[in-house]
């Protein structure tokens, strides 16, 4: 029976990740840089739990040790220094692996836009190009999956998006935002890496759904799903980095980690031809039906419902209001309100 190590095992992909490799019969290891704590997941008590911040090359070292797959899914968007740690944790994984003879590596990342001459990618994106370099030079096959934007409830990109049109009536577009993107509902990216890491490819695939829609329709096919009737303006004057910054102040999620996709969707984020995964069984999920199961408009059996471990800042809490059953947007302020004035209060 195989054994396969997930790096990033309690974050949003690593936590339905787990329990997806377990069903098809695999051993799990599950480490993550937190202590375990078996009690929040489900199927916490059916791996064996390591510790491992992955910028700490003896803690990487000894996650490895007996395990015959890695699947890579840490992330440091929320910090500010995230390329200089994401830097250090993958080349910590590439040395470990090659080290320890692991038999193949799975990382997953972003879609890459193709860029005219002379532009530059993203922070955001330039980080995971590098990451992922680094680990193609580890001593075994690895095999990266770039995914779009994932649609799910309690992923990062899909919260954004849900506070967003929560708490604003009008919805300023800004010019440039008229750019395409891919998504891709989160139960088909646990799919992919499954695949990924029973198969034999290597390099690049793209994972994207079959849709490619604008950024502004997505926040529209949100808004239906959740039956928010709302309105989208152009913005005239919107320079990138104003964008990012209010969007920030607007959701609940970490400053960086909105900066940085914000700085992202100035290009395409669609797969490239001919470089796409292409799934065994069913097919992908397209937007609408992904945007209708994260907001639980579909039996429970194919919701896509968040898990208690998901981030705190991804569930609006208004409990009076809640209660009252008061309108969206209401709730929504009142939830930002509270997440802002608690992290004033615990400040250090």
């Amino acid at each position: 029976m195989t054994t396969v190590l997930v790096l990033g095992a309690t974050g949003y992909v690593g936590s339905r990740l787990v329990p997806a490799l377990l069903d098809e019969g695999y051993d799990v290891v599950a480490a993550s840089s937190s202590a375990p704590d078996p009690e929040r997941f489900a199927w916490g008590h059916r791996v064996v739990w390591r510790r491992c911040d992955v910028t700490d090359a003896a803690a990487v070292g000894r996650a490895v040790d007996d395990v015959d797959a890695v699947c890579y899914l840490v992330h440091s968007l929320d910090e500010r220094d995230f390329t200089a740690r994401d830097r250090v944790g993958a080349e910590h994984v590439r040395d470990a692996v090659t080290a320890a003879g692991v038999g193949r590596l799975v990382y997953l990342s972003g879609l890459i836009p193709a860029l005219a001459p002379g532009e530059r990618q993203s922070a955001h994106l330039a980080s995971r190009l590098e990451v992922e370099q680094i680990l193609s030079e580890a001593g075994c096959p690895t095999l990266t999956l770039r995914a779009g934007v994932v649609l799910g409830a309690g992923s990062t990109s899909y919260e954004v998006i849900r506070q967003l049109a929560s708490l604003l009536l009008v919805q300023p577009i800004p010019r440039w935002l008229d750019t395409r993107v891919q998504p891709v509902a989160v139960t088909d990216v646990v799919r992919a890496l499954v695949e990924g890491l029973a198969g034999n490819a290597t390099g690049s695939l793209d994972v994207g759904g079959p849709d490619v829609v604008p950024y502004p329709r997505l926040l529209g096919a949100y808004a239906r799903a959740a039956r928010l009737p709302r309105l989208r303006v152009p913005a005239l004057v919107a320079p990138v980095t104003a964008v990012g910054v209010g969007t920030a102040l607007l959701v609940g999620a970490p400053f960086w980690t909105v900066t940085a996709l914000v700085e992202s969707l100035q290009h395409d984020m669609v797969c490239r031809p001919g470089h796409t995964w292409e799934p065994d069984g069913e097919p992908l999920l397209g937007v609408g039906e992904a945007m209708a199961r994260a907001v639980g408009r579909r039996g429970p059996e194919v919701a896509e419902a968040p898990l208690p471990s998901d981030p705190a800042w991804t569930r609006m809490r208004a409990p009076l209001l809640d209660r009252l059953h008061a309108p969206t947007v209401l709730r929504a302020g009142a939830s930002l309100a509270r997440r802002r004035v608690t992290g004033l209060l615990n400040r250090p």
